[in-house]
């Protein structure tokens, strides 16, 4: 079959117009971004998630003090409402605001590690979930968190028996495309152990484990992970020692640019599922040796 010289031409203008408009299509279909803020609560942890399909996850509130604190960094936001409140473990550095959190919005549902902790912050976390009649779902390792369809969430450690706070703390895994997030709470070297031998780790970016505490982040384990970037959540001021130099030198050791909320404030880190770029509050402050710029 010959083609007329006015069929070449329009053919040709065709696979043109093809080259040029198919760019245009990828980039609006990555044009959905997702948010990542790990809130300055001082000696505590807690980290706000807008999804790429605009659904909010609050994940631990800090500290009691810290309630107004997040409450107001929300509000900020124009956040109306929580779509899934993420309750790591009961520790007060983690749940301790939550309560000021759920009366101040209306939440959709709560992820709990089912870890049991007989203290009045926990007694007051439950008393806001029974008075707001929350519906509470209890965390299962491997479970897939399925709150918005551009996003893989996994968990990777909830509570099992014989473990304590710490080791029962939910550890995530959220992907978005190409960029990883892993979150760990407040495990241990213990559960590390597991995690590497039956997860796949390597992610661009990991909130370390307690704050930088000596219980955890072994050398082995930042390998496997290799991180880009490190978030560190702790104050300046606190009396445990966070975090100490073993786990600094660690994350040096595997060339993590490293972030803490002690030196740069609210931490926010921005993505399209195929890179990323971090914004945080202020400048580190000047004589605090542990983060890079």
């Amino acid at each position: 079959m010959s083609w007329s010289k006015q069929s070449q031409i329009a053919f040709i203008l065709f696979l043109l117009l093809l080259s040029i408009t198919q760019p245009i299509q990828v980039f609006a279909e990555s044009k959905e971004v997702m948010d990542v803020h790990f809130i300055d609560v001082g000696q505590g942890d807690s980290i706000l998630i807008i999804t790429p399909s605009d659904k909010t996850i609050l994940i631990d509130g800090g500290p009691p003090e810290a309630g107004k604190k997040v409450v107001s960094y929300l509000e900020e936001l124009n956040i109306e409402k929580i779509d899934l409140l993420i309750a790591t473990h009961p520790d007060i550095d983690h749940i301790g605001g939550l309560p000021h959190v759920m009366k101040s919005f209306e939440i959709k549902q709560i992820l709990d590690s089912g870890k049991l902790y007989s203290t009045k912050t926990y007694g007051r976390y439950l008393n806001q979930i029974w008075k707001d009649d929350i519906p509470v779902e209890i965390a299962r390792k491997n479970d897939q968190v399925k709150i918005d369809p551009l996003l893989d969430i996994k968990i990777l450690n909830s509570y099992e028996k014989n473990k304590n706070n710490n080791q029962s703390s939910i550890v995530l895994k959220i992907s978005y495309n190409e960029i990883d997030f892993l979150l760990m709470s407040d495990v241990e070297m213990e559960q590390e152990k597991v995690l590497l031998k039956h997860q796949d780790l390597q992610s661009e970016i990991i909130k370390v484990a307690h704050h930088g505490s000596n219980t955890s982040t072994s050398l082995g384990f930042l390998k496997e992970v290799a991180p880009q970037a490190a978030i560190l959540t702790y104050s300046i001021e606190n009396d445990y020692g966070h975090p100490v130099d073993r786990v600094i030198e660690n994350l040096y050791k595997v060339n993590a640019t490293i972030y803490s909320t002690a030196a740069y404030g609210d931490v926010v880190i921005r993505t399209n599922g195929n890179n990323y770029f971090i914004l945080p509050q202020r400048e580190p402050i000047n004589n605090l040796k542990h983060d890079a710029g």
